[in-house]
This record gives structure tokens, sequence and C-alpha cells, in this order.
């Protein structure tokens, strides 16, 4: 999930939403659907997810992802590419490259950091340090138990024409996320979450579709992330797994004098 190993990008492309100083127009709130529909546990979602992902056993098969899409920032008209390298168990790197300007956030398993063109190259600590440690665990979606302490089942929702169980889950440290998994496919369709970003906190919403099936398992190829500030829509045009990625590539780079 990463939540979906994508959640990362949002906090690289919230340099673009403080250039945009646009106001995008917010997802009205689902209608809930009638009292009547039966809603699983938590752990039955959960396990059900799973399996519907591929399964434990083809998630293991895999030690790496390459994912290069782009990316398109419609309120300014921009369009761009992104490009992250993955390793199990816990290692990133995401580049944003759009209006001739590179975002680009990494974590080594130890040290979380960024660098872009608002402030620089920097070292991520607290809170957020603690958020890309989890987002960077390459098997997310079969540790959400240990990423998360607690889960509750919040009832239902309607999005679009889909029935969506909510379940919130709580991290040891930070508020709760909310997780949409489809009731027909019993796949993540959204994320709700609050991320710290050095602006402060902002809620993120993605909304996660086009699944296919790669190598066993199944991803998502397209994801719309918004904000207050801003909408961005990343399309994955090429993955690969079991890529060779040089352990170097993920430290935080030396800062140039």
């Amino acid at each position: 999930m990463k939540k979906l190993q994508i959640i990362l990008l949002l906090a690289l492309a919230s340099g673009l939403s403080a250039a945009a100083q646009t106001q995008s127009k917010s997802a009205d709130k689902p209608a809930a659907p009638p009292a009547s529909v039966a809603t699983p546990s938590a752990d039955q979602i959960l396990t059900r997810y799973v399996q519907a992902i591929g399964g434990r056993e083809a998630w293991k098969k895999l030690s790496s992802r390459l994912s290069i899409g782009t990316i398109e920032v419609p309120a300014m008209n921009l369009s761009g590419m992104v490009e992250m390298h993955e390793k199990a168990p816990n290692k990133m790197l995401a580049t944003i490259t759009v209006a001739g300007a590179t975002y680009r956030q990494g974590f080594d398993g130890t040290v979380g950091w960024s660098d872009d063109p608002r402030d620089g190259l920097r070292q991520q600590s607290g809170i957020e340090l603690e958020e890309t440690k989890r987002d960077s665990d390459f098997y997310h979606p079969l540790d959400l138990h240990q990423i998360y302490s607690k889960f509750a089942v919040a009832g239902t929702e309607k999005i679009d024409d889909r029935t969506a169980y909510v379940v919130e889950a709580t991290p040891p440290q930070g508020e709760a996320d909310k997780l949409y998994f489809g009731a027909d496919s019993g796949l993540v369709i959204r994320i709700v979450s609050r991320h710290h970003l050095p602006e402060g906190v902002v809620v993120f919403q993605e909304d996660i579709s086009n699944y296919r099936d790669i190598d066993g398992i199944k991803l998502p190829f397209t994801v719309r992330q918004s904000s207050a500030e801003s909408e961005f829509v990343i399309q994955f045009t090429e993955v690969k797994h079991n890529v060779e990625f040089d352990d170097a590539q993920f430290a935080m780079p030396a800062a140039q004098q």
C-alpha cells in the first residue's frame, strides 16, 4: 500500500503545492450506504486484502521494484516524470521531475531525507521520519499489523458507485489513517491520511485505481492525490521487480558546499 508504495510522493509534491498557490476542488464526502449492509471485521478485511493483491507467498518472491510513470498537475497545466526505486526490507528513493525542477525523497533503512528546490537537502526527524519509515516498508501490505497498533471498522461509504469498507488504522505515533477497501474487490481504493511536512500537517487523499497483475501480484497504476492546496494524477507506465539496486543510492547525499 505504501500506503500503496506511493504516499511518499505526496511529500515531494508539496513543494509544487506551495508554488501553485491554487486551490483544487475538494472531494465531496461520500454518502453512506444503507445500514443493512453487513460489515466484516477489520481482520477479515485485511486478510481479504492480502489475498486480493496476490497473497503473502507471491509478495515474498519479490525483493525490489522499479516504477516509472508520469505526473500531471491539472491546475498548473504541468506534467512530469516519476521514478521510484524500492528495495526490501525498507529502502526507498522517489524522484519527481517537473517544470525543470527535481524533487527527491529517500530512506536508507535508518535515515530519511528530502531534497527539493524550495527547502534544499534536509534530514527528517520526529514524526515525519516515523511516517517515512513506515511507508518505506517494501512489504507494507503484508505488515499492516506491525505498522499500525490499532484497527477499527468505521462502517461503509460510497465512493462513486462502489461500496467501501472504512478501516481506521492508528500507528504507534500520529493520527489514524482511513483506509477504504472495495467491498467488491477487497482492494484499497482510497486512503486519507495526515502527513507532517516542513510547512505543517497536511491531509492528503489518494484515490487508487487501475490495478494490474504483474509478477503474481496486483499493483495500482493510477493514483489521484489531492489536498486542500492541490491535486496530482500519477500514472505508472512501467513496473519491474527484482532489479539490482546499489544500497548507496538510497543514502542521503552529502551536502554541497
